[in-house]
């Protein structure tokens, strides 16, 4: 069948595609610990009881109809407050478009501010950029990041193509290795952006415009600050989009209630497009987290127990990593700050299975670590680092704490195995 040239040659989701590899195997009766989804599983990280009570009460109330365009008004001033209270972030409910998670945010930020050939900045290892670009018909810009800096992008990095961008992509907290910018190092981004923004007005050329990805800001960890663009350089406010939503910080993937917000020129653009695509969040979802917003006692008790769960699973995981590491194995990891994610290092290239055979490809450094020691995760490359890269993300959202232990363990086990 002939379609469009984009669809053609779409790529699929790799870890989607992995997904489904693990979950064959794992219907086929083998023991894996499965560390690869970005999601959360509902009976060990279950949504606020209090959000969970109004959803039933609005479907019982029969919220069932269409809701406005852009977010029915009561939900998008509970994310001012919201907003203002967490984030000291003052915006007005016009500023804010509500989205079925974030996801449709992301599109219609790209459809708005790029036209086909537009270039797009962006840090690798990230999420789904590259895909976004392929949709609208943009040129990705990736840039490397270094592990010495946490993965995270620095201004010096970004520079040498930010005159030829039209858009810089960033995400912090960030997916894929939950790290988090600092402000020193997000400041330096702003101000170059704001330099090379100044040129453009006295040239009378379109902005260079930031999206900002902060799904994942309510979850830090330690010393970790969440830190923003607007706030650091008010100046910018009027070329940022952010976007966020309850999906993460809430472990409500499934209940899909995303946010963006920004330049009210720019949002009213991304509702028009989203109203011909429908990606509205339901009506009774909307009426629900616009009532659980303002429980600010609940809201903030639920982030702090989420929060230590989460941080548990992260600082175990990497305590039992770091142990291996000083048994001498060939592994490394990067301290937890944020979101669900632990960057992970497999350093197994050219290491001998017992069979004799070398691992001479980082894909076949997976598919041992998945058979033998029944560990799966992401590696980099999915998130469009080089091929060559052997960091990784373990999730720990469907983890349960024993499962820490045993995982590292069934690790050991398998790098035991290997020999020079």
């Amino acid at each position: 069948m002939q379609v469009s040239e984009m669809a053609e040659n779409l790529i699929g989701s790799e870890i989607i595609k992995l997904a489904g590899e693990i979950n064959d195997m794992i219907a086929k009766g083998s023991k894996i610990y499965n560390f690869t989804i970005g999601d959360f599983d509902p009976k060990i990280f279950p949504i606020p009881a209090e959000l969970e009570d109004e959803i039933i009460k609005a479907y019982k109330n029969k919220q069932t109809n269409y809701p406005a365009a852009n977010g029915i008004a009561d939900l998008r001033k509970s994310i001012c407050h919201f907003l203002t209270r967490t984030l000291q972030l003052d915006y007005h409910p016009d500023e804010i478009l509500v989205t079925s998670g974030a996801r449709p945010a992301i599109y219609a930020a790209y459809v708005t501010l790029l036209n086909r050939g537009d270039r797009v900045l962006y840090p690798v290892p990230s999420w789904n950029n590259n895909h976004y670009c392929h949709l609208v018909g943009a040129i990705g810009m990736p840039v490397e990041t270094k592990p010495e800096n946490h993965f995270m992008p620095t201004a010096e990095e970004l520079r040498p193509y930010i005159s030829d961008a039209s858009l810089i992509s960033l995400c912090s907290p960030l997916n894929p290795t939950g790290t988090s910018f600092s402000l020193e190092s997000l400041d330096a981004i702003c101000r170059m952006v704001l330099h090379e923004n100044r040129k453009r007005k006295e040239q009378n050329r379109k902005p260079l415009y930031l999206l900002y990805d902060q799904i994942y800001a309510a979850l830090t960890y330690g010393d970790t600050v969440h830190v923003n663009p607007v706030s650091l350089q008010p100046e910018l406010r009027d070329v940022t989009v952010f976007i966020d939503g309850l999906s993460k910080s809430f472990a409500a993937t499934g209940v899909r209630v995303g946010w963006t917000f920004g330049h009210t020129s720019i949002i009213e653009k991304m509702k028009a497009i989203l109203s011909h695509i429908g990606a509205w969040s339901p009506k009774a979802e909307q009426v629900a987290v616009s009532k659980y917003l303002l429980m600010d006692t609940p809201v903030d008790r639920y982030l702090h127990d989420f929060k230590a769960s989460i941080s548990l699973r992260l600082n175990g995981f990497y305590k039992g990593l770091m142990d291996l590491k000083q048994e001498g194995f060939s592994v490394d990891a990067i301290a937890p700050q944020s979101a669900i994610y632990l960057t992970v290092r497999l350093n197994l290239l050219n290491k001998k299975k017992p069979n004799g055979e070398r691992l001479t490809s980082n894909s076949s450094v997976n598919e041992y670590i998945l058979q033998e020691a029944g560990l799966a995760i992401v590696p980099f490359y999915a998130f469009g680092s080089d091929k060559e890269s052997n960091w990784y993300r373990l999730s720990v959202g469907t983890s349960h704490v024993q499962d820490i232990t045993e995982s590292i363990q069934s690790l050991r086990n398998a790098l035991s195995k290997l020999t020079d």
